[in-house]
Formats: structure tokens, sequence, C-alpha cells
């Protein structure tokens, strides 16, 4: 949908400005010169109201060109400079909730084709611990946002016990030289509850509340645990489920590298979600090229209180600011 939606802004911004340009340097100028030729063949001036008449743009092209200088302040600003995203699930929880709109920073990583996101000008590189915006390598129509946990060259492991990360960077040849500090705060228990409805064909319907600690949870939900996770100079709040492990069956596995060992590829970035236990990411599809990053996630404008697929049921005005 986001795709169409760019498609449709290039094509009607494309069009409008071809008809800006010929009022602008064509037709206006045969209507003028039309007037002009007529007053010379007349003795007597045209009357006012008759030169208004001659001189005055088509209703159709008043129209057109009136919107034309709009569309193209809406193209600039969301192709190149911001685009606002809306975060529909809780794999990003708790740094993103389901329902808050953030504003993606287009030209953090290079500004780009809006449409083929080939880099027209490189104006940074992402950082480990930026949340990005990206398309996803196995369905180019769907955006999804994830952290950036490794950069190309890294070898990444995830103990699926301990819930932990490790970083090494500059690996050449599989042989790697130091690892970069990754600190993690104790665990305990989060403010945040998961709830599991199940339905008749075995499949279940998630939701996630704000429940204080001190307060009883639903029978059908658990008390997410929450510990500070540091990479590089980024500390954040990651979630997990206690007691649940990943499906390991799933795991991406790189040709040549051990179970749960990934090494990310040039031109490539390894992502992960905060919320650990509810996150598909490179963990079971593999890496991210970069041509497919979109931006950096830099503030929430708006957030709603909503759950995945309702409507929402308030808004969360305490949310909005910055991401970091």
């Amino acid at each position: 949908m986001a795709n169409i939606f760019v498609l449709l802004l290039t094509i009607t911004t494309l069009i409008t400005g071809i008809i800006w340009c010929l009022e602008r340097f064509k037709w206006s100028v045969i209507r003028k010169a039309k007037i002009a030729a007529i007053n010379v063949t007349n003795s007597n001036l045209l009357d006012n109201n008759i030169q208004q008449k001659i001189a005055k743009q088509p209703r159709w092209i008043e129209h057109t060109v009136s919107i034309f200088p709009i569309l193209a302040l809406v193209f600039i600003i969301r192709s190149f400079i911001y685009e606002p995203f809306q975060i529909p699930s809780g794999s990003m929880m708790p740094t993103l909730l389901i329902g808050d709109f953030i504003l993606v920073n287009k030209y953090a990583y290079g500004i780009k084709d809006p449409i083929s996101l080939t880099t027209l000008v490189t104006t940074g590189h992402p950082k480990r611990g930026d949340i990005a915006v990206f398309k996803y390598p196995l369905n180019l129509r769907l955006n999804y946002i994830k952290r950036i946990i490794g950069l190309p060259g890294d070898r990444v492991s995830y103990d699926p016990i301990s819930k932990k990360v490790t970083v090494q960077p500059s690996c050449d040849s599989n042989v790697c030289d130091h690892k970069l500090t990754m600190a993690y705060s104790a665990l305990l228990p989060s403010n945040l509850v998961q709830t599991f409805n199940f339905l008749d064909n075995n499949e279940s319907l998630v939701g996630f509340f704000q429940i204080p600690l001190d307060c009883k949870i639903p029978q059908e939900g658990i008390r997410l645990h929450t510990r500070n996770e540091s990479i590089a100079s980024t500390t954040y709040s990651i979630l997990t489920i206690p007691g649940a492990y990943d499906q390991l069956s799933s795991y991406y596995q790189q040709p040549g590298q051990s179970f749960g060992v990934w090494v990310v590829p040039a031109g490539h970035y390894f992502m992960m979600g905060d919320n650990r236990d509810n996150s598909a990411d490179s963990r079971y599809w593999g890496f991210v090229p970069e041509r497919n990053l979109i931006g950096k996630a830099t503030v929430i404008w708006m957030s709603f209180d909503k759950q995945e697929g309702e409507w929402p049921k308030g808004v969360r005005l305490n949310r909005i600011g910055s991401i970091y």
C-alpha cells in the first residue's frame, strides 16, 4: 500500500508539474499574445471584461496549477526529508508501542530515489543501536521497523537461553580480534502484560496492556520481564517472556556458520526487535541490504491507545517526543 501511494504521489506531482510549466511558459503567453493581436487589429481597445475573459485560465488548469505547489512540497518532504509511519505491532516494545506514529529521517542514510531506493547522495551510515525502517527483504511491499544490531562484517551471536546478544566487529574469515562490549542490567518484571486468547483454529490473539506491578493480571496473561541493553553508546530497554524459548528450528541458518551465529555480509545489516520473544527479525529471515533502508526513526508525533487490529481507545499524549 505504501509503495502504491508513493507511485501515485510521484505520478500526480509529475503531471501537475508539467501542466504548471505549460501554463506558466506557454498557454498564458499565448493568451496574452491573442489579446495584443486583437488590440492591434481593432482601433478601439477591447473592453476590460472581454480582456479578462480571454486571459482567464480554464477552470481545470486553475485547479491543477493551484495544487501543484502543495503536491510538490509534500513530495519533497516525504521523499527526501521526513516520512510518517504507524507502528502496527508490538515487536519494538517497550521503545515503540502499537499505535505510535513516528517520523522517519529519510536523509539519515543517504538521499535516495523514492521509488527504486537507489542512493543518489550519501549523507551518513547506519550505526549500531539505530531504529531503522526498511523494506522487508522477503516482500518489498512491506515496511518493517527494527533496531540495528550488526553492521557489515560483524559476527553476531544470540543465546536463546540467557537472551543476550554478542557482537564481534571486523570479522575476517571468521576470525574476530575483539568483542563489542554489550552491557545488561538485571532482569526485572515490567508493567507490560501480554495476553493470549486462543481461537478454535489453534491461532491466538495477542494483546499488550500496561498493568502496574501491584495489580492482578488476567488469567490468560503473563507479565513480561525487562532489562536494559547497551550497544556502542546506545542504551534501551528490551522485553522477554519468562520461560519462553525461541523457535530455534526457524532460525536462519547461514552457510558455513554455527547455529545461532551470523556474520553480516558487506552492504547488509542485522536487525532485531526490542520485544525479543515477539519479533520476527534477522534471527529468522537473515540480513537487510543497505538499499532496503528507508530511514532512521527519530520522533513520536502522535500516539493512540490501541491494540493490534483494533480501533483506538484514546490518545497517549505523554509519549509524544523524541525517541532517543
